[in-house]
């Protein structure tokens, strides 16, 4: 884990914007846990928020990932790995369609996985 991902995950920080060059990639694929592997958003749900980090509309499963009970008009509501509890960013209600919701993930905190991108769970959770 490099020095910014522990900072980010381990330490609930917040990475600079466009830090890391995925925030407008849009390969397909999934993007997982960079620090257990857990599978968490498909590339499908991506979408270009214009703040400079990778945002979805939601996870691959809605267990992929836990959402605290603690909310902050300024931060949202905090986002961390189910599997292993690293932070990976904040959820806000002012996403696109069909959920409303904007996952905001730091960049380090997610490891980009290549492939067709297609997973039952994100199509039946439309």
């Amino acid at each position: 884990m490099s020095p910014q991902q522990f900072y980010v995950m381990r330490r609930a920080g917040t990475e600079r914007r466009s830090l890391s060059g995925n925030a407008l990639d849009h390969r397909k694929g999934i993007y997982v846990c960079s620090a257990c592997g857990n599978p968490l958003y498909s590339a499908e749900t991506k979408f270009n928020s214009g703040t400079g980090w990778p945002s979805f509309w939601q996870p691959i499963r809605k267990e992929a990932v836990h959402e605290s009970s603690r909310f902050s008009a300024i931060f949202g509501v905090e986002v961390s790995c189910a599997r292993c509890g690293s932070h990976l960013g904040h959820v806000f209600n002012d996403g696109p369609p069909p959920t409303g919701l904007r996952y905001c993930m730091n960049a380090v905190a997610l490891t980009f996985r290549e492939g067709d991108g297609t997973t039952p769970n994100a199509q039946a959770n439309r």
